[in-house]
């Protein structure tokens, strides 16, 4: 039996015997009892003291100077201290405790600890820890919670100080809340005590190992390949978009995937406050909001990144998402020269977002007329593409709609595509993404780029299909 085994089970000593005289307190069968009723010591502390102690021997030896990122070398200098100390201290164990102890070690030292499996799991798509002893992730859509735990609090909060600390921010009580990313590009939300009352909340936006590409949204049903061919002729033509939806509806992987088609020699600046987007093209410059330092000083807002970048000589300029005054600032780069935008923003339907629109131009500060608001909002839009997450938790295009111009004080549109659901059956929902018939006014547009969609693209002269 290994010596962890024997910790755990508590044998015995030399010497002692199950049965004996009566302590203070009542009969030997009420202590038994009494034991019976007592909840046990868990078993996995004698692992967890174990785990510590080799691990805090193994970090107080490892060269401080040593560079983590040549990860291959790393863990051979690991394995090979581990065993050392695992021979000095005459710590017995199977060949199994013995793997599993060392890949927690280095998982602690190397990576996110109890996080590593969840993040090496492709089919997880969030992460979401509240509190150590809470992990919640999302597989397929669906939330489950998971038997992974942390230690405690306080190696929770060692593990975001790990994730924010090498991006130069910080989370303590006077700034308990940040955004961070990992070096995937997964996106990272970390809130703590005070404004936390469960303890350190952790929340991880998982990025495909390899981006997702366009028939990949074709084969999970996101958009159709005539969708798909409608939108790639759109942002060659230089129509300016904004992809909108709800929280974890994949707008920023759809506004990935859409940006994969702007022709490898125009100039691209992205703008984000964390950056996620995966541009393969050559010509891109990347630029990140900075939050304040422990002053109070030295942020950089994505409004001042807007402003920055059109001194920049886009000829695309992505804003990772529009959430306040900048909404303005990209209304007028669209409006002067800069076609071809995009951005993305949160709404429940595309009708929604346009006020929504509205609403964060005014937090510019700028005291505008509402219709002179709409005027730009109309001069500078051509598209909105809304997603929404579904009843069986797919993702999909739900609507495509054209922005048309005003009538009197009211932005006029037109759906180019909507999503028509028939049925749910199994769990899934039936549907189809579905041309309305309707041509958009700037198909002259897409033409002068030398693009030429068949009609059957709008279901023009097609009889719509019956399920």
């Amino acid at each position: 039996m290994s010596l962890l085994r024997r910790i755990e089970k508590k044998e015995p000593t030399a010497g002692s015997t199950p049965s004996g005289p009566a302590a203070p307190g009542g009969t030997a069968s009420e202590q038994v009892a009494t034991a019976q009723r007592r909840p046990a010591s868990p078993p996995r502390d004698a692992y967890i003291d174990l785990k510590s102690r080799v691990q805090n021997r193994l970090v107080a030896e490892l060269d401080p100077s040593m560079d983590i990122s040549r990860t291959d070398e790393v863990r051979r200098t690991i394995r090979q201290m581990y065993e050392t100390i695992l021979e000095e201290e005459s710590i017995v164990l199977s060949r199994v405790e013995r793997e599993r102890l060392f890949e927690q070690i280095v998982a602690e030292i190397l990576g996110l600890g109890p996080l590593e499996p969840l993040l090496a799991d492709d089919s997880v798509t969030e992460i979401m820890v509240n509190g150590a002893k809470n992990i919640y992730i999302e597989r397929g859509g669906k939330l489950e919670r998971t038997s992974v735990t942390f230690e405690s609090n306080e190696h929770l909060m060692r593990i975001i100080e790990r994730i924010v600390a090498p991006l130069g921010r910080r989370i303590d009580e006077s700034s308990p809340q940040v955004d961070a990313r990992l070096k995937d590009g997964s996106r990272v939300n970390a809130v703590i005590p005070p404004i936390s009352l469960i303890g350190p909340v952790l929340t991880i936006r998982k990025f495909f190992r390899v981006p997702l590409q366009v028939a990949d949204l074709i084969r999970l049903g996101t958009a159709t390949e005539e969708v798909m061919e409608f939108l790639q002729a759109c942002v060659v033509a230089a129509i300016n978009v904004i992809v909108s939806g709800g929280t974890g509806t994949g707008k920023t992987t759809f506004l990935n995937v859409l940006s994969g088609y702007i022709p490898a020699n125009e100039r691209i600046i992205t703008i984000e406050n964390a950056a996620e987007l995966q541009l393969r093209q050559d010509h891109v410059v990347t630029l990140e909001s900075r939050p304040p330092n422990i002053e109070g000083k030295g942020e950089i807002t994505i409004r001042d990144l807007v402003i920055n970048a059109l001194r920049m000589r886009p000829d695309r300029i992505i804003v990772g998402e529009c959430r306040g005054g900048e909404a303005l600032d990209m209304l007028q780069a669209m409006n002067t020269g800069h076609e071809g935008s995009m951005t993305t923003l949160h709404a429940n339907s595309t009708r929604e977002g346009l006020s929504r629109l509205e609403t964060m131009v005014l937090m510019a500060g700028m005291e505008l007329p509402h219709r002179a608001i709409r005027e730009q909002i109309a001069a500078a839009i051509d598209l909105i593409i809304h997603l929404e997450r579904l009843r069986d938790g797919s993702r999909r295009v739900v609507a495509i709609t054209e922005i048309q111009g005003m009538e009197g004080d009211v932005i006029t549109t037109a759906d180019i595509f909507k999503f028509e659901q028939v049925g749910f059956e199994n769990g899934k929902v039936i549907g189809r993404l579905r041309p309305t018939g309707i041509r958009p006014k700037f198909m002259d547009r897409i033409e002068q780029a030398g693009i030429h969609l068949p009609a059957s693209v709008f279901g023009v002269g097609e009889r719509l299909r019956n399920y």
